[in-house]
């Protein structure tokens, strides 16, 4: 296996480090992949002859390993001072992780208001405290539920990043009272860890995949464990991520960028349907390492088409992107580089056997196929049980 994950199954403090440590040896990538620095692993390692000892907070502990690179997911929140902090004390010991500390950009920031919200919210709840870290982390959780947190690809816009900031301070402030908070030092503060952040910031997703399709090794470390899960543990005295392991027809409710809508007669019967893309840069297969088979729906919306446009990579200012962007700025300016295949314009709704499929209809299944290098098993053609193909 290319991927290890290494999970606790009870409250934590099960000892993951130690395992960590010892998988780590033999690993090219160590990823955390939920929780803050309320986690921990402590490593003790011999150095020159002496055993020393390496707390990790935020982190993965992974990086004792020389050759090892460590990856801050897209799941964990960050508290930057901290995380700098935390680098620095295992930088002084001794442990040289320049060049090999990459953190997602699609991760939550943590603020120190987080941290004084989840004090008073402890003080709220009284003798039903949850017994928190007050580390800020249910907070910037909260947040990121709620749609109104920040990710770290918002500090590289300083002037959205001051106006988001001020608007959720704010919100804190109508909801817990007025507490002493410099707001507008903050913002400042971080202007400057923004650029301090910068050099380690990456597209995770990509990352991680480019990693695995490469042949490396990758260790998956939780934080937490299973009973602390916000689903599956002790509720309501859990952490606020999941700790345990927990689908490509693009269909888009609500707002935001949605680069291959077609604003045309083909958009409205699509729009009246469903919407049929190929996944966006291959973003299933990589943000869901597990699919082993694509179920292709609604096949038949795309019966009438004498020709279907299928988008294949996205560029902006003529510079192809690497995968998804994280920052919905970026995403709303896209050019998209579309591949147009020949429809079958013939109904599919009553053909119950793949090989009846017209010509260009099995073509475009397989042009998916060899796209994402996923192979298609099942394909629907209308709306009952009976109208699922399965592809050989």
């Amino acid at each position: 296996m290319s991927v290890t994950v290494v999970l606790g199954t009870q409250w934590g403090d099960e000892g993951k480090g130690k395992l960590v440590d010892i998988l780590a040896a033999d690993i090219d990538l160590c990823a955390r992949c939920a929780g803050g620095n309320n986690a921990g692993h402590t490593i003790v390692v011999p150095v020159n002859g002496e055993k020393k000892t390496f707390a990790f907070h935020l982190l993965p502990s992974g990086l004792i390993n020389p050759k090892c690179t460590g990856l801050i997911g897209n799941g964990v929140v960050i508290h930057l001072p901290s995380f700098f902090q935390e680098l620095e004390a295992l930088e002084s010991q001794g442990l040289d992780c320049k060049g090999r500390v990459f953190v997602s950009d699609r991760a939550q920031l943590v603020f120190d208001f987080h941290q004084i919200v989840d004090g008073l919210k402890e003080v709220e709840l009284g003798g039903s405290s949850i017994g928190t870290t007050k580390k800020g982390i249910g907070p910037a959780y909260s947040g990121k539920a709620s749609r109104s947190g920040l990710r770290v690809h918002h500090l590289f816009d300083h002037d959205t990043f001051a106006q988001k900031f001020r608007k959720l301070v704010e919100g804190r402030f109508k909801r817990y009272g007025h507490f002493e908070y410099d707001t507008e030092g903050e913002i400042q503060r971080y202007k400057a860890l923004a650029e301090r952040l910068r050099p380690y910031v990456i597209d995770s997703v990509v990352y991680v995949h480019q990693a695995i399709s490469s042949g490396k090794k990758v260790l998956v470390e939780g934080a937490n464990a299973l009973m602390l899960d916000l689903d599956f543990g002790t509720y309501p005295f859990v952490t606020s991520s999941s700790t345990a392991i927990g689908g490509a027809y693009t269909t888009r409710v609500g707002g935001g960028p949605f680069p291959t809508e077609q604003l045309n007669d083909i958009g409205i019967h699509l729009q009246k349907s469903a919407w049929n893309t190929v996944p966006p840069q291959g973003v299933v297969d990589a943000v869901d390492g597990s699919t082993l088979f694509f179920n292709l729906t609604k096949l038949d919306v795309l019966d009438q088409l004498p020709k279907i446009k299928v988008g294949v990579k996205y560029k902006v200012d003529g510079k192809e992107l690497a995968g998804f962007p994280a920052d919905l700025d970026v995403l709303a300016k896209v050019e998209v580089e579309y591949i147009t295949l020949p429809g079958w314009q013939s109904s599919t709704a009553e053909i119950t056997s793949y090989k009846d499929l017209p010509e260009n209809c099995k073509k475009y299944v397989e042009f998916i196929e060899e796209f994402t290098k996923v192979p298609v098993k099942w394909i629907g053609v209308g709306p009952g049980r009976e109208s699922m193909l399965v592809k050989p």
